[in-house]
């Protein structure tokens, strides 16, 4: 009997071990508070790019933009005023409002609209196809300005005489002030 009963309790034993009951309560001592503000530091400064003056607060990371589309910051109110005109423009040219449930940590957790918004402008995203195929347009009608006037320039009315070709400087060149 003294064998069996010694089994019993190695059995019960090893079952203890295996069926260890979960703590119930957490720990009440949180770590250490220097670490965790110094962490939480950290991703202050890297959220804001730095804690100068300088800071761009309508920065958007690359890496935060959809494949295959393009985000740009645009107006959506002045002195708290909607213009209707313009955001049906900005709908007809292909623009719409990025969903805030896609960026959460940029609007506050109680933020109830559905858009990004930032001193009265809204971050829209339009498919960068579309995009590219304005940035040419608009392009081919600065190139086609910029003919135009030098055609004006060197050119005069019939029976008139000859001009002289101008010479046409197309880059600028602002000075930077020394004091600065």
């Amino acid at each position: 009997m003294n064998a069996k009963f010694q089994r019993v309790i190695a059995e019960k034993s090893a079952m203890s071990t295996t069926l260890e009951r979960p703590a119930m309560r957490p720990e009440l001592r949180e770590d250490d508070p220097r670490a965790r503000a110094a962490a939480r530091a950290a991703q202050i400064r890297d959220d804001n790019g730095g804690m100068d003056e300088g800071t761009d607060e309508f920065y958007i990371p690359k890496g935060m933009v959809p494949e295959g589309w393009v985000y740009e910051w645009k107006r959506h109110t002045i002195w708290n005023q909607e213009d209707p005109a313009y955001t049906v423009q900005l709908a007809r040219e292909g623009w719409e409002p990025v969903p805030s449930s896609r960026h959460p940590t940029w609007m506050p957790s109680n933020w109830e609209k559905g858009s990004i918004e930032r001193k009265g402008m809204i971050l829209m995203e339009r498919p960068k196809e579309i995009s590219d195929e304005v940035r040419r347009i608009e392009y081919r009608r600065a190139r086609e300005q910029v003919r135009i006037k030098e055609s004006q320039l060197s050119g005069t009315p019939d029976g008139t005489m000859d001009r002289v070709a101008p010479t046409i400087k197309k880059t600028f060149d602002m000075p930077i002030p020394e004091d600065l």
